[in-house]
């Protein structure tokens, strides 16, 4: 009998040890990363300028809740304790005072590190240290935590998050684990049990569909997430990468754009510029009520694409209470006269009042054919709403 009890504790021990804190990301998590804008050029200076940003520009209001601090924030080595430990000159507060900062300011804390020996910029990575340096992460009040895929070796991928996974989850501390695999081994077949997001491409560039050989334009990630939509939904989220809304490789209609499709894909949103110096304009895009409540919509559907013509797509997004988003892209170099036939849509049954949520303007209903001009690499946005 008592073999039997130890045996059942066993399982029950090894059942609690192999999962991820569930509940933590109902909709697609929301926030800023340092890395597309400054790279390694960071320190705590900035990162509580950028916290102050969001607090007063309105961000924070606006959902974006995690402040994600990427590469480059580590000493080069380890401490005799084998512990991570901050650049002395860039954090001189140490991580845990930089958390307890952001958590008094109404922020989540968000680190990253990579799975590999070294990260990509070559600091120690957690490689062998997993448990550790979940505990580690843990003690620092760490809410977020990216996890990179460089310096992997020959390392298994699902293997090796499976352990940083269980590691953060004996450290007790619930924590949103993003993978950061870029989607070499099809995680979208099987992260869904390892962690609540998961990058499904390369990284992101501030252009529209250049590609290089480790990075590429939103458009081009765009074109990577067709088929992928099955695979998201609450506490599980494919990852396009972070946002370049707001960059100088982009315009201003090029940013709408993209922040309008990121939506359409239920994508996390990663602020990813800088905040401190942008725009009224590119606050607004990134501030929107109306088209941010596409992608938190509590329904938790990935929208796809519909339509596919030369120069033109349509994207759509089933929402709640039986609501539809569609979006029209001009993929084209030239301003384009698109009409929507929307009895080509025969997911819509019955009759739509339709809404331009850029404009702001009630357009219609769906009994009459949707005709507008659309400048070159743009989107007409439209949530449509079903007629009682």
């Amino acid at each position: 009998m008592r073999q039997f009890a130890c045996f059942l504790l066993l399982v029950s021990s090894m059942t609690a040890f192999g999962q991820k804190f569930e509940g933590l990301a109902p909709t697609p998590p929301m926030g800023w990363n340092s890395w597309n804008m400054f790279a390694g050029n960071i320190n705590e200076q900035l990162i509580k300028g950028v916290a102050e940003t969001l607090l007063s520009n309105g961000m924070q209001k606006a959902g974006y809740t995690y402040v994600v601090i990427d590469d480059c924030w580590e000493s080069m080595a380890r401490d005799t304790a084998g512990n991570l430990i901050a650049d002395p000159a860039k954090f001189p507060g140490g991580m845990k005072a930089l958390g307890d900062y952001l958590h008094a300011k109404g922020f989540k804390f968000g680190i990253h590190n990579c799975a590999g020996t070294q990260t990509c910029a070559g600091f120690p990575g957690g490689r062998g240290h997993e448990f550790q340096d979940a505990r580690t992460y843990a003690s620092w009040g760490v809410d977020y935590l990216k996890y990179d895929w460089c310096n992997h070796g020959t390392a298994n991928a699902e293997e090796t998050y499976k352990t940083m996974r269980d590691a953060l989850h004996a450290a007790g501390r619930p924590v949103v684990f993003s993978l950061c695999e870029w989607g070499n081994n099809q995680p979208w077949l099987w992260a869904e049990k390892v962690g609540h997001l998961w990058r499904t491409t390369g990284d992101i560039r501030d252009c529209f569909d250049c590609q290089g050989v480790y990075d590429m334009g939103w458009k081009v990630i765009l074109d990577k997430q067709v088929g992928l939509e099955k695979y998201a939904g609450p506490d599980h989220w494919n990852d396009p990468d972070m946002l370049e809304v707001g960059n100088k490789g982009l315009s201003l209609g090029e940013s709408r754009a993209h922040f309008s499709l990121w939506c359409i894909l239920a994508a996390p949103l990663m602020a990813g510029n800088d905040v401190r110096n942008m725009s009224k304009e590119i606050r607004d895009i990134l501030t929107d009520p109306d088209v941010i409540a596409i992608d938190q919509d509590p329904l938790g559907k990935q929208g796809y694409r519909f339509i596919e013509n030369p120069g033109k797509e349509i994207w759509v997004k089933e929402l709640s209470n039986g609501e539809w988003a569609v979006c029209v892209l001009n993929g084209g170099d030239n301003e384009m006269e698109i009409h929507v036939n929307w009895n080509n849509l025969p997911f819509l049954k019955g009759t739509f009042r339709v809404r331009d949520i850029w404009t702001r303007k009630d357009i219609g209903t769906t009994k009459e054919e949707f005709v507008g001009q659309i400048p070159s690499h743009n989107v007409v946005l439209m949530r449509l709403a079903p007629v009682h």
